[in-house]
């Protein structure tokens, strides 16, 4: 409509112009001269000729200006999405960075196109649904994805004065809470607590502006991969499961350092006395042992009442996930500072039992890890088959392990996916629990931390394999479940442990060193 207006308003002023200077019967009188340059004819009055074609161009020049802005004052456009660009009249009185999509094209939000399954753990990303912040390295977290509410993980170079971070920070009403520097991927990462009520959604595109700011970030949470079950019996199945009683007389993980990212394990527990080789803590919270950390370890390293997959190796213990209101929570920042130092320590399998959102921080920590050689195994999540692929089993770096029954059933609770790798025995298990008791518990963590102990002793056995061979040895000896071949339900199907063990072909001897210490 209004392109209309203004093309019949510039055609009337054309037209009216026109007339006024030609329509008259016969010779058309002289007119008054106007001022300008140009011949003259006799009178005062221009050429013919050129008086008609100025007053042409003059109308409708006159008239296209007219009709601009008649349609730009009158008929703005409107506000919101579609609208002008900031600066035209009518534009939307908002940030760029923060304006609301058009239906269809909304940023992803958590879970993406999730069932019933069940949900993600801690509070959920709120505020405005924004668009990714143009700097490559700032990371709007999905809408309702599982995050700290108030803080952000920035990447900032060591070399920015202190002096230049609280500036900073005051500047968007922030304060400093914690600073790590990485050796893993060579960052040094800060935690950082939003004291008004921007939410992190929206405070991370606000950061783009400082230059000294490489990235920003989520502090996302990840919950323990376990489901609390009524003891179904007293029996430890799973040994005979993963046919450990004959792979133990090849290997036993001797030497093998397994780090354990989890929650506070119980040392002094008599099934891993002398297990634990030692301890980080990543939260500064004080705990006391948990029984998901402490079962975990167990499924590992047990070697007294019960079984562990590799009983003999040393077990590197890092507490990340803290209790809070009656839940287990930990935070990509905590994980981090965890990894980094398993690392550290000449970890060679890292066991992560908890499930949570994609995170480009822990991507990246991951990546490199592998690339030391660490193997990483995690669990595929108890999220339920409409669930979407859980972090950090779906991570292409990752060897994500799914949980089965006694009768060899797919756990009803796990996630479902192309990238479950393998299965292990995770209903009804038996493990230790603080303070010396024993628990029975379901879940994919449980039956990560069983591949984790096979892992090692893999390694053992040949300390050569790389964890793209650990993986490939898993999945080309586990025994086929379901559907013929690999399937998104049980991967290439149940661990074992003897076959797996016999295919990791002692080609070099063990490195040389002291055995690991006890204690």
């Amino acid at each position: 409509m209004r392109v209309l207006l203004a093309v019949a308003l510039a055609t009337a002023g054309a037209v009216g112009e026109g007339r006024a200077q030609t329509n008259c019967d016969g010779p058309c009188p002289i007119q008054p001269s106007v001022p300008g340059p140009g011949p003259r004819s006799p009178g005062g009055g221009s050429s013919s000729g050129n008086n008609n074609t100025g007053w042409y161009i003059l109308g409708g020049v006159v008239a296209a200006v007219a009709g601009w802005a008649i349609t730009t004052r009158l008929f703005p456009d409107p506000p919101g999405p579609g609208g002008p660009p900031p600066g035209r009249p009518g534009a939307p009185d908002q940030p760029l960075l923060s304006q609301q999509l058009p239906p269809g094209n909304q940023p992803p939000v958590w879970p993406p196109q999730a069932g019933t399954g069940g949900t993600a753990p801690g509070g959920r990303a709120g505020g405005t649904q924004t668009t990714q912040a143009p700097r490559r390295g700032f990371d709007v977290p999905p809408f309702g994805a599982p995050i700290v509410p108030n803080e952000v993980i920035l990447d900032i170079p060591s070399t920015v004065p202190t002096q230049t971070l609280d500036q900073m920070a005051a500047r968007h009403g922030m304060t400093r809470v914690e600073t790590t520097s990485f050796r893993l991927t060579g960052r040094t990462m800060h935690r950082w607590r939003i004291d008004g009520s921007t939410s992190v959604p929206d405070m991370i595109p606000n950061l783009v502006g400082e230059r000294q700011i490489a990235g920003a970030g989520a502090n996302y949470l990840y919950a323990l991969a376990e489901e609390a079950v009524v003891p179904a019996n007293g029996d430890q199945y799973a040994p005979q499961k993963l046919n450990l009683p004959e792979a133990h007389r090849l290997a036993k993980g001797n030497r093998i350092l397994v780090a354990v990212i989890d929650s506070e394990v119980d040392a002094l527990h008599p099934d891993l006395v002398g297990a634990i080789t030692a301890n980080f803590d990543a939260s500064a919270d004080g705990e006391r042992p948990h029984s998901h950390g402490t079962g975990m370890a167990g499924a590992i390293a047990a070697r007294r009442v019960m079984l562990g997959t590799a009983p003999r190796v040393g077990l590197l213990t890092v507490r990340a996930f803290s209790t809070k209101a009656n839940s287990v929570e930990g935070t990509t920042f905590n994980i981090l500072k965890g990894l980094d130092w398993a690392a550290a320590q000449g970890a060679r399998v890292v066991n992560m039992s908890f499930a949570g959102p994609s995170d480009p921080r822990l991507r990246e920590a991951l990546a490199k890890a592998k690339q030391k050689g660490m193997v990483l195994i995690a669990a595929a999540g108890n999220a339920g088959p409409n669930s979407p692929p859980l972090y950090p089993a779906a991570d292409p770096n990752v060897i994500a392990v799914t949980a089965t029954d006694v009768d060899d059933t797919l756990f009803s609770g796990a996630n479902r996916g192309k990238h479950i790798a393998v299965a292990a025995p995770g209903v009804d298990i038996l493990a230790p629990a603080p303070d010396g008791a024993y628990q029975f518990t379901t879940g994919t963590s449980v039956a990560a931390a069983e591949v984790s102990g096979v892992a090692a002793l893999l390694i053992e056995r040949n300390p050569l394999l790389t964890p793209d061979e650990v993986k490939k040895i898993l999945m080309s000896t586990a025994r086929d479940l379901g559907p013929k071949g690999h399937d998104p339900n049980f991967g290439a199907g149940l661990v074992n442990a003897l076959q797996a063990v016999m295919a990791a072909k002692p080609d070099h001897p063990p490195p040389p060193g002291p055995a690991l210490s006890r204690r």
